[in-house]
């Protein structure tokens, strides 16, 4: 009896379209070449490779006073913050800054909570205080 053997599929390339098919060093979309570091393609604007980030002294600056006010404004902008992204990309100075964001986000959080449990605490005691020296008026 001949051994059975496996029959390895065959890539069949042609059934592909042209916007499947990716070579290296042409744009996807119109097909001319163009160099890896190329972020858009120069003759159609394609986005062929994602723009490093900012890792500039006010960016960094920006990220985090924008990482300490967050708390303060309840999250509302946080789809706007770029320490999200900054977290998740591969270069390890922009991950790092991504880092410390969320860091000072976590702490301001935490800050703003005390803050709000120490003022509803005095709130209520001084409350307490009011209405007890009212009931005890001759």
């Amino acid at each position: 009896m001949p051994p059975i053997t496996e029959i390895a599929p065959q890539n069949n390339i042609q059934s592909q379209s042209p916007v499947e098919q990716k070579v290296p060093g042409t744009c996807p979309v119109c097909h001319l070449p163009v160099q890896s570091s190329y972020y858009f393609c120069p003759n159609c604007g394609a986005k062929l490779n994602m723009a490093p980030l900012s890792i500039t002294s006010a960016t960094q600056a920006w990220i985090y006073a924008l990482s300490f006010i967050l708390p303060w404004t309840v999250f509302i902008f946080i789809k706007w913050w770029p320490g999200i992204k900054y977290a998740k990309s591969h270069d390890p100075k922009t991950k790092q800054i991504g880092q410390i964001a969320w860091a000072i986000l976590i702490i301001s959080t935490l800050v703003t909570i005390w803050f709000a449990y120490v003022w509803t605490q005095n709130t209520i005691k001084s409350t307490i205080n009011s209405i007890n020296s009212d009931m005890s008026l001759p």
